[in-house]
């Protein structure tokens, strides 16, 4: 994948990516608890190591709103944050991490994000989209708004402090959007987001300067630590190692289900193919070198992977090249840095959260499934309510419209083809019927969630017309069979034969027919009750069923019903 082209791609993907993690690496830092340069340390190795071993071409790893709030939460109670013991904590805590996500990954438990589904990742980019801008909106309008405020406090207290904004930062934010929108649109070859910065900057530099901070409140991202991260050593005591353990657990499975999220979510617009067992091992890798390079729990970033696809990143490469920038930009102008105000980072996470709102997809959602559009909107204010809860609710709630479905397969009435040599079956919506002879395909697995709705759709067939005591399943589209389906068949089956009937298949699947037999159900259900693709089953059948019924019947809809009757009497005319 990697050529000129997508290393000057990457190259500027990079850049883009480095400039945005500097601020954020610091915040993020703050929130864990965490002595600020470890928030930076944990987005150079760990981001490094992910990248390489990762599926994802897009997702960036580093620290994370939630993540640094979960670390928090799980070692803030046991040691004072900020201190050597409680860096120490955190470090074996995301030791531990990286080890549950590798083994999860290496005992191929990808497939557990084949349960995410599309609604759900879509609902929760959207969600994270929102919750990106109003973590945004005091650095955007320069007025003072507590940390990790809901979506509700932030919009209360923009409304409140209204009379507070600032005019010269609210001024830089403005021009720096504006501009990352004309550069977006007339100059679509060249990094957007960087001519934003630039211009962003400048503006400030220049309003700070003829008017003084004082009468701007333009503030800058400030003095970074200019030096790599040092190793580190995790605590393996036993001690810390029991305390830490169930923390670990929690920040694993928030970890993956939002790096894999994001990853699909990017995933979506680039039309790339996501190995979740590959990404789960690249996550675990990331975080268990990383807790010896000063690096904090790590996961797939929002912020990050969308600058990162939007800067027009087009192989792992330019997360190398972020990490790569953002040690050389550390080591040699960390000073500049500073002149980089807050407002401008504001505007261009206010074009990255715009650009992860799927209106397209949302708007089709909307219209066309209404089960899905509850998923959607259950996704998406679940996650501005608790990120790291919106999407379990999301999944939890698509699993369960999932299992309803499945319990509840397609069993519709259906009859012969009219056409000569025809072998196929068509409704029986507007046809009419054998009046003994029930006809009916069921599509779908008849499992254990199954197993009530099947046996009551047979039950009411000679419940309501007594004279159906034989039934044929159209079994093609019966793809799975367990216990408790299997033990309902052959007591249908039972049922059928005392009425003076029988239970029959058409085309049924060898599998299935080699898992009854295995269950010793053939005994009850028969063999003969088994009839493959384009046999002549009416010709066995026919002769079980009731003369008299088939002398007074008008429908005759199978061959056999215009030459004889059962018993074999010929029909007069």
């Amino acid at each position: 994948m990697v050529s000129k082209d997508t290393n000057r791609a990457d190259l500027m993907a990079g850049l883009t990516g480095a400039l945005i993690v500097l601020p954020q690496g610091v915040a993020f830092a703050t929130i864990a608890g965490m002595p600020p340069e470890y928030g930076l340390y944990a987005a150079m190795v760990p981001a490094v190591i992910a990248a390489l071993f990762g599926s994802s071409w897009h997702l960036v790893s580093g620290p994370t709103t939630a993540i640094s709030i979960a670390v928090f939460a799980a070692v803030s109670h046991m040691v004072e944050p900020g201190t050597q013991q409680y860096v120490s904590m955190v470090l074996t805590l995301t030791f531990l991490t990286g080890v549950f996500q590798l083994v999860l990954g290496l005992a191929r438990m990808g497939v557990l994000v084949n349960f995410i589904s599309h609604t759900v990742v879509i609902g929760f980019t959207a969600g994270a989209a929102i919750l990106i801008a109003m973590s945004q909106v005091k650095n955007f309008f320069g007025i003072n708004i507590p940390r990790g405020a809901r979506v509700d406090v932030v919009l209360e207290q923009l409304a409140v402090q209204a009379g507070d904004i600032q005019p010269f930062v609210l001024i830089v934010g403005v021009v720096t959007l504006i501009t990352g929108i004309a550069a977006k649109k007339f100059l679509p070859k060249f990094p957007y987001m960087i001519v934003a910065m630039v211009t962003g900057s400048f503006l400030a530099y220049f309003l700070n300067l003829e008017l003084g901070f004082e009468h701007t409140h333009i503030k800058t991202v400030g003095a970074l630590p200019a030096h790599l991260p040092p190793l580190s050593y995790p605590d393996f005591s036993w001690d810390t190692i029991h305390k830490i353990v169930f923390p670990a657990l929690v920040v694993t499975m928030l970890a993956l289900t939002e790096a894999v999220s994001i990853s699909r979510s990017i995933a979506v617009k680039s039309e790339q193919r996501i190995d979740g067992n590959q990404e789960f091992i690249g996550q675990g890798i990331s975080n268990i070198v990383g807790s010896f390079f000063s690096s904090y729990a790590s996961c797939g970033s929002f912020n990050r992977s969308g600058v990162n696809y939007a800067s027009g990143a087009k192989t792992p490469l330019a997360t190398v090249f972020a990490s790569i920038f953002l040690i050389l930009i550390l080591l040699l102008v960390a000073p500049l840095a500073s002149y980089l105000p807050t407002a401008a980072m504001a505007g261009i996470l206010f074009l990255v959260a715009w650009g992860l709102v799927d209106f397209h997809h949302i708007a089709a959602i909307t219209k066309s499934d209404r089960s899905e559009t509850v998923i959607l909107w259950v996704t998406l204010i679940g996650t501005l309510v608790d990120l790291e809860k919106g999407i379990f609710f999301g999944i939890l709630l698509s699993l369960m419209i999932y299992l309803y479905r499945v319990s509840r397969p397609n069993v519709d009435a259906v009859v012969p083809a009219k056409e000569e040599g025809a072998y196929h079956f068509v409704s029986a919506y507007d046809h009419e019927e054998c009046p003994q002879f029930k006809l009916i395909r069921v599509n779908g697995p008849i499992f254990f969630g199954a197993v009530d709705h099947v046996q009551n759709s047979l039950l009411n067939i000679d419940e309501n017309d007594p004279q159906y005591k034989s039934v044929m399943l159209v079994a093609s589209g019966i793809n799975f069979v367990d216990v408790a389906g299997a033990e309902m068949l052959a007591q249908e089956a039972r049922r059928r034969r005392k009425l003076g009937g029988g239970l029959y298949f058409y085309r049924c699947r060898d599998s299935i027919y080699k898992y009854l037999r295995k269950a010793d159900k053939l005994d009850d259900i028969g063999s003969g009750g088994f009839f493959p693709a384009k046999s002549n089953w009416i010709k066995a059948i026919y002769p079980t069923l009731d003369a008299q019924i088939c002398r007074n019947c008008k429908a005759r809809i199978f061959s056999e019903c215009h030459n004889h009757l059962p018993d074999g009497t010929p029909r007069g005319k």
